[in-house]
């Protein structure tokens, strides 16, 4: 089944999100959009999949014009979508899941028997080891994102939508993603692929269309180079390579010894592990998610209660303490999820920015916020850290995830700190953005701040660390150079020790 946009435009007030699009899928064919955060991607596809209504153009399938009003009416003209935060109820089962919203009942009862018997059919088809009856809270990440994409198949969808599909997944994961979609391709499906990681783009993608700023500005071939592609997308060269300066490390300034942290079940997370940071250095935590990184993160600022061992910084320590004592003992903290921990959306920009230190000169005094200092404050670092956003003092909710991120750095950054926490500081960043923090680390490290580097991404690894600490199962197998192949590194990373 083919698809196709023509002079599609949507505004939001004064900002036009999609300028005058025209785009054509072809049946069988997957179609990658390149763009930045808030070029107009997903609201483009908002429109295809019912959620957003065109100010202006037309969508046609296979030629003939249709007006598409909802989701479900999408999906019943074949189109389904897989959303970039899921869409999928924590507390059901996979079953219900998939069923919720076209459910069948018989004498007043629910049944599933019938979407039981598709969902094996289809399980069995791309070999998905996945339990039905399974909380969805208690799956991986990796296997709830192909929920998702069942829930669509199973409605017998010939144009899948997949919204950023591998913002939050391991490389591990995205791989297997990248095999789905070649044999969704290989039975007809078409695809459209929205994001902004240029290898998968080119390992998948059939043909290429760049949006920025709300308009179509060229269409490519897989065989176009990583630079063209991300020059079209930002509008400028993009240093894909960072530059790291010879910098020779100081004293230490984060100390580890033998920590281990228990979840609230006493299950052990992290399980003795030590290591030690120095000033100048960036020390990068490689590893798949969920072997004990990100809570060795949220230790050092303590936000774990239940720690044992030691963690200092520049001698003292501090495990047991609490936040403030972190902070203010010189650690920025640049969290995973910039959603949760980074930002409070319903805050302006400028009340962001001082999160961490509102109750502190000249911030506030005698408890009386110092308004102007604030607001001084919000439009200085705006400038410094190229946060795109209509004034200081629109809500945080409403910034693109690269400009979100960029207020984390910002407000971090801004601090006198010796120790800077980031923890996987690129996830669901576009390639100019990419460029922005990796700038921005290897500035830390220039002034010689210690960086500790918790990323999933091998190349960011390789990029910026000086050395590469791999964790498995909360433990460190191995400490290795950045020159390390990524297939050792893999090895690693599998609990195989160097």
């Amino acid at each position: 089944m083919s698809i196709e946009l023509l002079g599609i435009t949507k505004k939001f007030g004064t900002l036009v999100a999609n300028d005058d699009i025209n785009l054509k899928v072809e049946s069988g064919e997957i179609h990658a959009i390149l763009g930045e955060n808030g070029a107009g991607k997903s609201t483009l596809m908002n429109i295809v999949y019912g959620l957003v209504k065109a100010d202006s153009g037309s969508i046609l399938i296979d030629g003939t014009k249709v007006e598409i009003n909802d989701p479900a009416h999408a999906l019943s003209f074949g189109i389904g979508m897989v959303h970039q935060h899921f869409m999928l109820v924590p507390i059901f089962t996979v079953l219900e899941n998939i069923v919720l919203g076209h459910e069948n009942s018989k004498n007043g009862l629910l049944s599933f028997s019938e979407a039981r018997d598709k969902l094996s059919d289809i399980l069995k088809e791309f070999n998905f080891e996945i339990d039905p009856d399974e909380i969805i809270e208690n799956l991986p990440i990796g296997i709830q994102q192909r929920v998702e994409i069942i829930r669509a198949l199973i409605y017998d969808a010939k144009v899948l939508i997949l919204d950023e599909p591998t913002a939050v997944l391991t490389p591990q994961e995205t791989d297997e993603l990248l095999n789905i979609m070649r044999k969704l391709k290989a039975k007809g499906t078409s695809i459209i692929f929205i994001t902004h990681k240029l290898r998968e783009v080119k390992e998948v993608a059939d043909k290429i269309t760049i949006i920025r700023q709300g308009k179509v500005v060229g269409t490519a071939l897989p065989s176009a180079s990583k630079e063209e592609l991300a020059s079209l997308m930002v509008g400028r060269q993009v240093d894909l390579l960072p530059s790291k300066k010879l910098v020779e490390p100081g004293a230490s300034v984060l100390s580890i010894e033998n920590l281990s942290i228990y979840n609230e079940s006493g299950r052990k997370i992290v399980d003795n592990l030590s290591l030690d940071i120095k000033a100048g250095e960036i020390l990068a935590i490689a590893g798949v998610q969920g072997n004990g990184q990100s809570e060795l993160a949220r230790a050092i600022v303590n936000l774990e209660l239940n720690a044992t061992g030691s963690i200092k910084i520049n001698n003292k320590e501090i495990l047991g303490e609490n936040v403030s004592t972190s902070l203010n003992s010189g650690v920025a903290f640049i969290p995973e999820s910039r959603e949760i921990d980074g930002i409070i959306a319903s805050f302006s920009i400028a009340e962001n920015l001082v999160l961490d230190v509102h109750d502190q000169e000249p911030v506030s005094k005698f408890g009386q916020l110092n308004h102007r200092y604030i607001e001084d404050n919000a439009r200085k670092l705006i400038s410094e850290f190229d946060i795109r956003a209509q004034g200081i003092f629109e809500s945080a909710s409403s910034l693109s995830g690269g400009n979100k991120q960029k207020v984390v750095l910002a407000r971090e950054l801004s601090r006198k700190v010796d120790l800077v926490i980031a923890s996987q500081p690129t996830r669901g960043l576009d390639v100019g953005s990419i460029e922005f923090v990796y700038e921005r680390l290897l500035a830390e490290r220039a002034s010689n701040r210690a960086v500790l580097l918790i990323s999933s991404e091998l190349d960011e690894v390789a990029a910026l660390a000086d050395r590469i600490a791999v964790i498995y199962k909360g433990e460190i197998v191995g400490v290795v150079g950045p020159e390390t192949s990524r297939e050792k590194l893999g090895l690693m990373m599998a609990g195989i020790a160097s």
